[in-house]
This record gives C-alpha cells, structure tokens and sequence, in this order.
C-alpha cells in the first residue's frame, strides 16, 4: 500500500511541471502575438566623400631637378721641362694650398742653366763677330775684282766670298737660338702654371732632385667648377644648352639655362648660381642618360657664411628651364591611366582625358582637358565609375600636396 502512493506521488509531481511548462509555452506565444512589428525604413546610400582641389591655368618655369658631383673645369699634373735639384717651394704649395697664376711653386738650382746662358751668349758673340769678318773681306774682294777686271761679272760665288757670309750668317742664326733655349730653360727653373689654383697631391720638397718629365704634383683650377648632372634625354627640351651657330663666319652664341646649386656643409644648406655650358660628346650607355654640364664660376669666393664649393662636394642641382604659359599644374599622383583625371561636376565624378606635356617627381603639366575652375579629385578610390555620385571637400593646391 505504501509502495502504491509513492508512485502515486511521483506521477503527479511530473504532471504538475508537465503542466507548468505547457502553460508557459501558451503564455509566449500569446505575449509574442500582442508584440508590434517595427516599421520598414528605406536605406539610403551615401555617396563617398572626396577631397579635391581646383584646377587654374598659370604661367610656369619649368624647373628640372637633378643631382652631381662636384669637380674641377681645369686640373693638370705638373711636370717640370727641365731636370735639377729643388731649391725652395711655396709655403702654399701643400696639399690643399691655393697659388696664384704665374706664382713660382717650385725653384730648381739655376746655377747650371745661368752658365748655360753665358755659354750661349758667348757662342752668340764670337759668331757674330765671324759675320763681321766675312762680311768685311768679302767688300774687299770686291774692290780687287773690280779694279782687276772692270766691268766683267766673278764667275763664281767664292770670289766674293759669298758662301762664307751665307755660312757665317747661319752660324750665328744657330748661337741666337742656343742663346734663347737656354734662357728658356732658365726661366723653366720656375715652376709655375697659367691660372689661379689649389693643389690637390704634391710629390717633393727642398733638395730634393726631380727629372724633367716627371710629375711632382696634380693642381686645379679655382675660377670655375663644373658639374655633371645625368637626365633623360626627354628633360632637354625643357631648358637651354649652349650652341653655336657658324653664319658666314659669323658665330651666334646661345647661352645656357641658369642653375641653382644646393650643397650641404657642416649641417647647413647653402646656394651658388651656375648655368648649362654643355653636354658631354656621348650617352652613359648603361642608364642611357645625358650628362649634362654646369659650370659655377668663383666657387671659393666667401659669402655670409658660405663654405667654398669644393670639388668632391654632392650637390642638388635645380636647372630653372623655359617658361609655359596656360599649363594646368596638378599632384602628379591625381593622373590615372597615364592621361586620365577624375572631375568633380553637380556632384558626380567625369573621367577626363587630358594632355600631359610633362612629368616631374611631384607635379603632372597638363597642356588641355581641364577647364580653368575644374574641381580635380585628388583622393584614390578602389572602384571608380563614370558619372558615380559623389562629395567633395575642395582643399588648395598645397593642401592637397600634403594629403596625397
């Protein structure tokens, strides 16, 4: 009986959740159904937010930008012309001194080449004196022929002594020119060279003997430098090299582009002023460049501050080319495709064919397809679509270099 009523109860006690959770069941539902549904609201796309800039015509100088090496226009080893034992150098002639043109840099023993000079003055004087001689005996054969055999012609030369002068004559054409070599060879016991300079390397000093022909030191010239600066072949048309035109005769000079020069000394920027000269007689064959050649005349002249542009020193090199007029100056980053730009027009994007004249590493020279107040688009898009809606947010020029 027992056992009966605690089944009993169990059975119960599951009927009663049985019955809990069936209730619940009905009560969501019943709640759920009484629940509104939310109002449907269209979505709206936005159209992409650009940053732009408006495009203007101007009148430009084309500016090409490169870089070189600094180096003398004029170096040259020098080489004595005559052999002796060095008596006395310039306190300047070390390496890194400067001279000027004609200074005596090195002073050979003139002794040998003095006696030399009176040797040949000597050889000068005595041949001389033989031309005299000749000369005086010759005048009087002549006054023998004549009162001997008046009115006849000598029938040969020897009888008035004309091959002696002839001789004579020579002789002493030879000693003038002994006399003029060695003074030659004494002035060359100075040695000097032609133009204002520094001295790069220098080989001897006092007492010691040098060989006529051997190099004692490599010097440059400081009046002028050059550098040469590698462009494409392209960038020529932009700026003026030198050339002469030969017209009868009559030579037409056309000067060169002008240049600034920008070097950096001593963690400070500083600037010289040069201009094309030339271009080198052929092209790098590895990089197809065109070396061309700017020349910056008083480079060790001192200024405010300014260091001497010595050879050896990197420079920029920034050539101030012809000027345009009506060309449109863009990021160089804004042209797609090589000739497209996207314009903004009533809030969609036009994709415009242009005409790009020039390419440099910052800007994009258009020459048409741009209209004066086109607002050019200036941020990248990864998928873009003829006539697209779009906004833009119009920054100027300089804004817009900063962003892209």
């Amino acid at each position: 009986m027992a056992k009966i009523n605690l089944k009993s109860k169990k059975i119960f006690q599951l009927l009663l959740v049985v019955m809990i959770l069936a209730l619940g069941i009905v009560s969501f539902k019943f709640l759920s159904s009484l629940k509104k549904e939310p109002a449907k609201k269209e979505r709206i796309a936005v159209a992409p937010l650009l940053n732009a800039m408006k495009a203007h015509p101007e009148e430009l100088q084309m500016e090409i930008e490169s870089f070189g090496t600094v180096q003398p226009k004029v170096q040259v080893q020098i080489i004595p012309q005559v052999s002796g034992k060095v008596v006395a150098c310039h306190d300047n002639f070390v390496n890194g001194g400067f001279f000027q043109a004609g200074q005596t840099l090195v002073k050979i023993d003139p002794v040998d080449f003095e006696l030399a000079v009176q040797n040949a003055e000597a050889t000068v004087a005595s041949a001389q004196v033989r031309l005299e001689q000749e000369q005086a005996e010759a005048k009087v054969a002549a006054e023998e022929w004549a009162q001997l055999n008046e009115g006849q012609t000598p029938l040969s030369p020897l009888v008035l002594r004309q091959p002696q002068i002839r001789q004579a004559e020579a002789e002493l054409k030879a000693a003038v020119a002994q006399l003029e070599t060695a003074k030659l060879n004494l002035d060359r016991t100075n040695v000097s060279v032609p133009f204002n300079g520094r001295v790069s390397e220098e080989s001897v000093d006092t007492g010691q003997y040098i060989m006529a022909g051997q190099s004692i030191a490599t010097v440059y010239g400081t009046d002028a430098v050059e550098i040469v600066v590698p462009l494409e072949d392209s960038e020529l048309e932009w700026f003026d090299v030198p050339t002469t035109f030969n017209n009868g005769g009559n030579g037409k000079h056309n000067p060169g582009s002008k240049v600034i020069v920008t070097a950096n000394f001593a963690g400070s920027f500083h600037t010289w002023t040069g201009f094309v000269v030339r271009t080198e007689g052929s092209i790098d064959e590895s990089s197809r460049m065109v070396k061309v050649v700017v020349e910056v005349k008083d480079p060790f002249k001192l200024s405010d501050g300014r260091p001497p542009l010595t050879p050896g020193m990197f420079t920029d090199v920034k050539i101030l080319g012809n000027k345009l007029s009506s060309v449109f100056r863009v990021p160089r980053y804004v042209v797609h495709n090589n000739d497209e730009v996207w314009v903004e027009q009533e809030g969609q994007l036009n994709i415009k064919k242009v005409n790009i004249i020039r390419l440099d590493t910052k800007y994009a020279y258009i020459e048409s397809g741009l209209e004066d107040g086109d607002v050019v688009v200036t941020s990248p898009l990864d998928t873009v679509t003829d006539k697209m809606n779009i906004r833009v947010n119009i920054a100027s020029q300089d804004e817009s270099e900063i962003s892209g």
